[in-house]
């Protein structure tokens, strides 16, 4: 069972509830990615179980009539036991976002991965004709000339600033170096893409931005946050622009939390006055 202090970050433990938390959110006019926590299985097993899910999951969202999308992790359908299982999985999830009309989110993961998840994203996003998305790092020094290959593809990217601790040989590792990176990036990606770009940031500055690229080049947008974190701003950015909340579930939920607490004070201080007023 999740404790109180986790469910700010976790909409709980089953698809069940982390739907009843996408229907509420929808009430107040923001949208959802779901995403099963799960990454680096060394199990076929564990790989295919949550591929199952997913699928599962495309069809539980269609049926209740969200809006909403999925997220997957190339490693949590089992791209560390080999390229194949992981595209063969993804197929199958992709597949059922086609079938009911689901987008499909693919996270990125550190740089070693980098190459196979995008390869994935564009043979998906030329069969679907841009019904998937893929994650890119604005901390990678690569970065820039992906946009320039993904910009000829149809689909969405989600602009991060890059969550992984990455060798300085081949990433911005100061902060004014990320922020710099993620400045020029999404001038680069409003300036090139065509069929949309997803601000995966908290930083006002950067969704400011990215309004002002907007308004510049005429790029649709979106703005993703995770659960828990600003969600007032999460709510008020809704009335004048498309807004998801990242809404991680499942039983693989303690390392999640703890990198939540880890990342920010604000998020510490919640889950100190949390356990002192239990």
């Amino acid at each position: 069972m999740i404790p109180p202090i986790a469910r700010r970050f976790v909409a709980g433990e089953v698809p069940a509830t982390a739907v009843a938390h996408v229907d509420d959110l929808n009430e107040r006019n923001v949208a959802a990615i779901l995403n099963l926590l799960g990454e680096h299985y060394d199990d076929p097993a564990d790989a295919a179980a949550d591929a199952d899910e997913y699928v599962s999951l495309v069809g539980d969202i269609a049926d209740a009539g969200l809006d909403a999308c999925i997220s997957v992790k190339p490693s949590q359908l089992g791209l560390d036991l080999g390229d194949d299982v992981f595209e063969e999985h993804l197929d199958r999830i992709v597949a059922a976002g086609q079938e009911h009309g689901v987008f499909v989110w693919i996270d990125m993961e550190d740089h070693t991965t980098t190459n196979v998840t995008l390869d994935a994203f564009e043979r998906h996003a030329r069969s679907t004709d841009g019904d998937v998305g893929v994650c890119v790092q604005a901390n990678l020094e690569r970065t820039p000339s992906d946009l320039d290959r993904l910009a000829e593809l149809p689909g969405k990217i989600r602009l991060v600033k890059g969550a992984y601790d990455e060798p300085s040989t081949i990433a911005h590792t100061s902060k004014e170096g990320i922020n710099d990176a993620y400045r020029a990036c999404i001038r680069q990606a409003f300036e090139t893409f065509d069929d949309g770009v997803a601000i995966a940031s908290h930083d006002p500055e950067m969704i400011a931005l990215a309004e002002e690229c907007h308004t510049e080049y005429g790029t649709p947008y979106e703005v993703q946050m995770l659960m828990g974190v600003r969600e007032a701003a999460q709510r008020e950015l809704a009335e004048s622009r498309p807004v998801y909340q990242y809404v991680p579930y499942g039983d693989r939920w303690f390392s999640y939390f703890y990198r939540r607490i880890r990342e920010r004070k604000g998020n510490a201080l919640f889950a100190l006055r949390a356990v002192l007023t239990s």
